[in-house]
């Protein structure tokens, strides 16, 4: 898909039919960062569409360096797609770009679905990009996916869940998308500093109904910014913290999450 002169890579799945629910990616990651049991379990009911955002994995074009820059891309890429409403799941730095997006197209966004994410100006967001440099050269050292230790708790149960996640990201065997570059990285890392280091902003402004969803010991983006999410939102539904999990809750609770999921769109 040609936008402006920009190719955006992106997968359709599901029926072809309703709102369209567009997936939106946290930092560092591609389309096949995704867990297909998210995705395929979504798709089983809805029309969902990922892509990568400009400048990361196959998409063209340069990585944003402000997260609200990285949301027009989104809104030209969906509006390239001939979709007059639709609804977002943003995860991570996706639930940053989410956020904007809801605020700014409140008619493009019928409902949202936050996982593992939080407000601007949150506790702790400023200091994801240190925590994710850190474990990205741990991981290094150790060939160890950086995910085992962002993603999961240090448990017996958490440890199992995040091999278990490598292993489903591990299914897709053809027409695979690219890794993201160091200088689109860069340009996320700043991105989401500068998302942390914001004025709290005023979340009342988003009137669209919206799922909030985290593990209960998210180290990257600390768990009380989605319970100050759900508080702050006005039309907001938590899911109970899931227990013994960190920042990729939804992946290691997957049948449970998609099926809130699925009921809260189609509710």
């Amino acid at each position: 898909m040609s936008v402006d002169g920009v190719d955006f890579v992106h997968r359709q799945l599901g029926p072809e039919d309703g709102v369209p629910l567009i997936l939106l990616i946290h930092l560092a990651g591609n389309l096949d960062n995704w867990d297909p049991r998210v995705v395929d379990g979504l798709a089983a009911r809805r029309r969902v569409i990922t892509f990568g955002n400009r400048g990361v994995g196959g998409s063209g074009g340069s990585t944003p360096d402000t997260i609200e820059a990285m949301a027009h891309d989104a809104v030209r890429f969906i509006r390239a797609l001939g979709f007059d409403q639709v609804d977002l799941f943003g995860l991570s730095m996706g639930g940053f770009i989410t956020q904007v997006i809801a605020e700014e197209e409140p008619h493009l966004v019928r409902k949202v679905i936050l996982a593992g994410t939080g407000p601007a100006g949150g506790h702790g967001i400023d200091k994801v990009p240190a925590l994710a440099v850190q474990a990205t050269i741990k991981g290094t050292l150790t060939r160890q996916d950086p995910k085992l230790s962002l993603f999961f708790t240090d448990t017996a149960s958490g440890r199992r869940a995040g091999r278990a996640l490598l292993q489903r990201l591990e299914e897709r065997t053809d027409n695979r998308d690219r890794d993201i570059s160091l200088p689109s990285f860069r340009a996320q890392l700043k991105a989401v500093r500068r998302w942390g280091r914001r004025t709290p902003s005023d979340l009342s402004a988003i009137r669209q109904p919206a799922l909030v969803a985290n593990g209960e010991n998210d180290r990257m983006v600390p768990s009380q910014n989605t319970i100050g999410l759900a508080a702050r939102l006005p039309r907001s539904e938590l899911i109970p913290l899931y227990p013994d999990a960190g920042h990729g809750g939804i992946f290691q609770y997957h049948e449970d999450f998609v099926a809130r999921a699925l009921g809260f769109l189609e509710s």
